[in-house]
């Protein structure tokens, strides 16, 4: 017997079993995201590798660690892209999308970061998000805000609180930095290899440490919030101010940093305690930067992303899958000429009401085998064409989920009397 060959350590199958919500996360957004005058934007999964660098940063987990990169045949050095904003901005700078224009994109498909795979985290992982343009206020961030909130209602799912923070301006930055770096500098002996390692290069990374015994030292560290210039000052209070009169509640966490270089002002997450350690189902914040940075003209820019695969496990937990396909009809089908009989049947049912799900038989069996498929199908009636009713042109309809006496029918007659059953569906 061949060895058999199983899934990648840290890739998963989406087996049938949770497509339901799948397609209630994916189809939910979907609605959402256009009932916000979002339009959908569809990038490769593989970039040149030099995207990422320039906009994620060199000296982050991401690019260092986790990032599936090799060099193909032509020479070039491409990755699995991490995360979708990067190449959100690429197209739009290549495409003449964000020239004096302002913007609402959303987009949805898998990311690649060779993590270590924990619940709800894989190496192969599904991503929906929203990313605008051209907007320099705190309102676009309210409105962002908002999106995701409603997507939480929409869902019917709970325990999701909202952490804001500010990292201010660019030049705001630089000040702290060199603050946190002389704080840090009189503590290192407390640090671990990875926060030495970016002592110099990316301090703000150490705030983001999830490493235990960093925490005091963390939690002692000077506020940023503290050292804001008026204007990030004024922009985080008029986002606030919007929240605040809209009644969306809100913890302030300083601490929020975020782990990729290009956010600057508002940075937020949406965080649950029903995943255990991987508590983020939702993080975004403004990168007025980045656009500049990839090589584009200097535009306003700020976005979110969310993990499909956390929000799947939040609705199974909290049992609020809703059904998305159900099975209305199973023709049965036993003895001689059934099969060619039914098909012809089934498709003339499908073309007459495309609205109706019919799973017909396939494969023979005895007519008890069949039956005993037909009600696990969840079916709510079968639909039997024997030798008999083959001979006289009709078709029996027995109800699997009804006390209801099995009907004979003609088979001229079967479009309409499915349609005055399942009048709901067609």
């Amino acid at each position: 017997m061949a060895q058999q060959i199983k899934v990648i350590r840290g890739m998963h199958d989406i087996l049938p079993v949770d497509m339901d919500a799948w397609y209630q996360v994916e189809d939910s957004w979907r609605t959402l995201a256009e009932a916000y005058g979002y339009r959908q934007i569809r990038t490769p999964i593989m970039e040149k590798t030099a995207l990422f660098k320039r906009s994620i940063g060199e000296v982050t987990d991401i690019v260092e660690k986790e990032m599936y990169s090799f060099d193909d045949l032509g020479g070039d050095n491409l990755s699995l892209r991490p995360e979708g904003t990067a190449s959100v901005v690429r197209a739009g700078i290549e495409n003449g999308l964000l020239v004096n224009q302002q913007q609402r994109l959303w987009y949805s498909g898998p990311m690649f970061r060779r993590e270590r795979p924990q619940k709800g985290r894989y190496r192969q992982f599904y991503q929906l998000g929203a990313e605008t343009f051209g907007m320099p206020g705190a309102d676009i961030e309210a409105e962002l805000i908002f999106m995701a909130s409603r997507f939480w209602k929409l869902l019917g799912l709970g325990n999701i609180e909202l952490q804001l923070n500010t990292l201010g301006t660019a030049e705001t930055r630089l000040k702290y930095k060199d603050l946190l770096v002389s704080y840090l500098r009189g503590h290192m002996d407390e640090l671990d290899g990875d926060s030495l390692r970016r002592l110099e290069s990316n301090p703000l990374r150490i705030l983001d440490s999830k490493n235990p015994d960093m925490q005091g030292l963390i939690e002692a560290a000077p506020q940023l919030r503290d050292h804001l210039d008026q204007q990030s000052s004024d922009h985080f209070a008029e986002l606030l101010e919007i929240l605040d009169f809209n009644a969306v509640a809100y913890h302030i966490n300083p601490r929020l940093v975020r782990g990729l270089d290009y956010y600057s002002h508002t940075v937020f997450e949406f965080v649950t305690t029903s995943l255990g350690a991987q508590g983020t189902v939702c993080a975004g914040g403004r990168y007025d930067s980045l656009v500049e940075q990839l090589g584009g003209k200097p535009s306003h820019a700020a976005g979110f992303a969310m993990g499909i695969e956390r929000l799947v496990l939040m609705l199974q937990d909290q049992q609020k899958v809703t059904t998305q396909t159900e099975t209305d009809i199973y023709f049965v089908m036993a003895g001689a000429n059934s099969s060619m009989h039914g098909q012809k049947l089934a498709e003339m049912l499908r073309n007459e009401l495309p609205g109706i799900q019919l799973v017909a038989h396939s494969g023979g069996g005895s007519f008890k085998s069949q039956m005993k498929k037909a009600d696990k199908s969840g079916a709510s009636i079968a639909l039997i064409l024997g030798e008999t009713e083959i001979q006289n042109s009709t078709v029996n309809i027995k109800f699997l989920r009804q006390d209801l006496q099995q009907l004979e029918i003609e088979q001229s007659q079967l479009v309409e009397q499915i349609k005055t059953l399942l009048k709901t569906k067609v």
